[in-house]
């Protein structure tokens, strides 16, 4: 069964098309499947991100400033 894809326009910067294509070439595979998976995988970070937030919401807030201070009251800073 063939998965539908989209047609999209994507504008890169030079250096890295250019990374993708020999990539492409190196692992014979598509520059489409190497962007596809790129996204994927970041699409996937941030859904750990935001299930590490619902799992950490009821953790008390700590101030910037009052860590940094604990830190340099250890002697870590």
């Amino acid at each position: 069964m063939k998965t539908m894809t989209k047609r999209t326009t994507v504008y890169l910067d030079p250096a890295l098309h250019k990374a993708l294509r020999l990539q492409s070439v190196e692992t014979s595979r598509s520059v489409s499947e190497l962007i596809n998976d790129a996204v994927r995988d970041e699409l996937a970070e941030d859904v750990a991100d935001l299930s590490a937030f619902e799992t950490r919401k009821n953790e008390p807030v700590v101030e910037f400033e009052d860590f940094v201070k604990g830190l340099k009251l250890d002697g870590t800073l």
